[in-house]
Formats: C-alpha cells, structure tokens, sequence
C-alpha cells in the first residue's frame, strides 16, 4: 500500500507482476490524502479515502493498545463481561434500541434491493447471541495455558499457548457474529470489526447498548472491541493491509472475500477466509428414500452456507428419488409460505412435473419463473443465494465415483453429505470427496455452536486448498499461536 502524491491518467503502476495502466475513472476520483492499492490477486488499484485510511489507522492502534492492556486482565473479569452482555442482550428494555436500529436497517435495505435474510435479528438470533455470550462465560481460557512439557536431563521445554494480537474482522451484514467473534477474548486477542453496511446501524447500536458497557462494568479495556464505523469499502481494504493485525478473518460472498484474502496476504498478515458454501447431497445406490426425503427436507430450511445446493442421483433410481426429493423440497417451501426452484441436470426434468409459473421472492422483487428448468453440468459451481424460494441442483449421474468428481471439480469443497445404507458408499465418499466436513445426513449440521458447542468465527473450505495446522471451524478460543519457555537447572548446560 503506497501513499501517492498524484496518478494521472494513462500512468503505469506496478502490481505484484502486473503493469497496471490508470484509466480515467480511477485517476479522477483520487483527492489529496488518499491511499492507492494494488492488489496483485487482480491486478486492480482501489483507492481508499484518507478519512476512511485514518479511522482504521486509529481504530487498529486503540486495538494493539487494547491488546496490551488484556494481558493484565484475569479470567473472572472476562466472564463476567461475557456474562453481562447476556444479560443485557436479555434485558427487553435495552435489546428494544438495538431491534429498532435493525428495523431501520432492514426497511433500508429492502429500499435498496437487498437481501435481509441474515439481516434480520429475529428473536431466534437475539437467542442464539445470548447463548453464544453464556457459551463463551463458561469456555475455558485459552490464552496462556500449557500445552505441553518436553523434559531434558538439566533442563526442561514447555510450549504454551499465546494469543496473535488485533485480529481483523470484516463480515457481511449478519448482526449475530458479534457474539461469535467477541469470543476472540477468550484467547486473550482483541478484535476490530468491519460489518456490511447493511447491517451498520444494527451494529453500532449492539455495540452502544451491549459491548462497550459490559467491558467497563467488567473491567476490560474499552478498545479491546472496536468497530470501524464506515459504510465504505475501503475500510475493509485498509484494515487488511495493515501489518499491526495478526490474523484477518473475512467472510461473506465469494468474490469480496477472494479480494481481501489477496490483500492480506500481500501485506504478509495470515488470512482465514469464509467466502462461498453451497452443500451437495450425494444418493448412493442403497439410499433409502423416506431418509433421503428428510436429508433433503432439513437441509433447504433457509439459506446459508450449509443449504443444500446440488442434489446427485444415480440414474438407476432417478425415477425413484427424484419425486421424493421434489417432494421434500415442497415440503420446506411450503413452511416458508413459498415453492421450490429446481434446475435439472442431465435429464433430471424427466422424473418431474412439467414446469409451471411460479412467483419467486427475489431481493430485487418478485419474479415469475419457471419452477423447474434445464441447467448444464458446468453450471454446478454456480451457488443460489435465494431469499423465500428454496433453489439448488438435480444432478443424474451413472455412478456415485462420477457424482464424487463432479463434487470435486464443482463444488466449493466444503460440505458433502452421503445418503446410503451401504457402509461401503459412505466410505467411499469420505475418502474421496476433499471435503472438510463430511456427514451421512442433513447439510445444516456444519456450525461451529451446532456441533461443536463454541461459536464460529467462520467456517473454511478446501477450494483453495486444504488446511494447514487446524480444523475447518475457525473459533474465537482457537485464534492463538505457541511460545516455548525455558527452564534450566543445569547452569553448565552446553550443545
């Protein structure tokens, strides 16, 4: 990232191996002050505001400070900020204010053509908040605990666990992953968030109302929760270039997420990216139907990262399994006062009814559409983000091995489910699909609080390659790294 004093049209810039030439449109907009990026991921310049470049470089400064102060801190005090934020979270009187914010949030948003699916803090979310803050009170520190001791004779190694600093946070507008990522205290880090700005009031008004008066009555130190109050996306941009943050942490839609990856990564601060999903239910040819109609049933519930996407048949039981798939996918409209959206894949159309009109409640508006329509194999890696209507893939293969490949050349290797009674099929699958999160039934089961009883910062794929050193569920009590500690008795101690 380079302060420039001025790029005029027709300028070159160098980034990363690219010859990047500056248009018009970019050089006109730059003002006196600004921040030029190159990002050599795509060989595009962003331009970020000197007032945007100056509030991150304040708010990411009060964070490192706030980092330093957090190791003064003991355990009880972090619990108990944990646990007056439930408690004010729970408080009807104060959780008003932030539910009018995410009202006018909302309303705006549907003004503009958004989706509010995520954006909606509902009394389902306002819980699962509570109990991500009880969640975390109860969690064991992590920071600064022995992982292990390796004896030696005068002398003896002990590695343990350390916190990274300011982790940087940009997520997209879900106001319930303040609880989550608030779990970053747990291991003794502080957090600067970025939101979308769809959800900003919503978050200002979370952290007005319950974070900032949980950490004074707590005793922690004000700045060790930060929010960057920007509706740009510069902010993001700015943040992750910043070599004072230890881990960026991005989630939200592919392409944004892709593009902050590559500036942290340039910037030499480890990236943990979340940015695409889209789930596949594979029928192996001993799937049982009525356990397939439910796999797929419970996993259209809503959309998320963990909704079902593609669909796989054998076409020995296409004829079979299709109407029960169909029929299940009815099934989990019908509670959404809506109908399914299916694209067929390889002749898939043919075990289904004749395609109707149907309205599907876009974030754009309501569109009337047909309900079931022909797709082509390379469409897979498509992921629907639907808002009411309930929209994935029918895929016909001949064998489960070409299901496999097509999950593995398609898929954003994250979540894979085979539905079968034969062990040997569910085996199959486990060990070839690259996949880290693998199950025999309903998608939905990938969250961190779900299966694993610690709220998420994110979950990763494999798209862009396996992972090094963790799980795929990032957590905020997993966000440390390893000191070694010395202790030698032997004062002649020699090598």
């Amino acid at each position: 990232m380079t302060a420039m004093p001025a790029l005029k049209t027709g300028d070159r810039v160098l980034v990363g191996t690219r010859l990047i030439t500056v248009d018009d449109s970019f050089a006109s907009s730059l003002e006196d002050g600004d921040t030029v990026l190159g990002i050599a991921g795509t060989g595009q310049l962003r331009r970020i505001p000197f007032a945007v470049q100056s509030l991150v470089n304040t708010s990411v400064e009060a964070a490192r400070q706030g980092f330093q102060l957090l190791q003064n801190v003991d355990t009880e005090s972090v619990n108990r900020f944990y646990a007056l934020a439930a408690q004010r979270l729970s408080d009807d009187s104060i959780f008003s204010e932030v539910a009018n914010a995410n009202a006018i949030d909302v309303d705006a948003a549907i003004a503009r053509g958004r989706s509010t699916t995520r954006l909606v803090l509902s009394s389902k979310m306002r819980e699962d908040m509570v109990s991500a803050f009880r969640m975390w009170e109860q969690a064991e520190m992590s920071s600064s605990s022995l992982i292990d001791t390796v004896t030696h004779v005068g002398w003896k190694v002990e590695q343990w666990k350390a916190p990274l600093g300011v982790i940087g946070f940009v997520f997209e507008g879900r106001p319930n992953v303040f609880a989550d990522a608030t779990g970053v205290l747990k291991s003794g880090n502080s957090v600067v968030f970025r939101i979308g700005s769809d959800a900003l009031g919503t978050a200002a008004s979370i952290m007005e109302h319950i974070i900032r008066p949980a950490l004074r009555e707590s005793g922690l130190p004000e700045h060790c929760v930060v929010l960057l109050e920007s509706v740009e996306h510069a902010a993001g941009w700015a943040l992750f270039s910043d070599q004072r943050v230890s881990l960026a942490v991005a989630r939200g839609s592919g392409q944004a997420v892709a593009e902050l990856g590559s500036i942290a990564q340039q910037a030499g601060v480890a990236a943990s990216l979340h940015g695409t999903g889209g789930a596949w239910i594979l029928a192996g040819e001993n799937a049982d139907s009525s356990r397939l109609f439910e796999v797929v049933r419970h996993s259209l519930d809503r959309k998320v990262c963990n909704t079902a996407n593609v669909v796989c048949v054998l076409k020995t039981r296409a004829a079979e399994l299709i109407p029960q798939i169909f029929a299940a996918s009815q099934q989990a409209s019908a509670q959404r006062g809506t109908e399914p959206r299916i694209h067929c894949v390889n002749n898939a159309e043919q075990y289904l009814p004749s395609g109707s009109q149907i309205d599907v409640r876009r974030a754009e508006g309501v569109h009337s559409e047909k309900q079931i329509s022909v797709s082509t194999i390379d469409a897979l890696g498509h992921e629907f983000e639907w808002e009411e209507n309930p929209e994935f893939f029918i895929v016909v293969v001949d064998h489960l091995s070409e299901a496999i490949d097509l999950f593995n050349r398609f898929s954003p290797q994250f979540v894979v489910s085979a539905v079968s009674e034969d062990s040997a099929e569910r085996d199959l699958v486990w060990s070839q699909c690259n996949a880290p999160f693998v199950g025999d039934g309903f998608t939905r089961w990938v969250d961190g609080q779900f299966a694993l009883l610690r709220p998420e910062l994110g979950l990763s794929n494999w798209q862009s390659g396996r992972l090094f050193a963790r799980g795929g569920v990032l957590s905020g009590d997993s966000a440390f790294t390893v000191r070694l500690k010395v202790t030698q008795e032997d004062p002649g101690l020699h090598r």
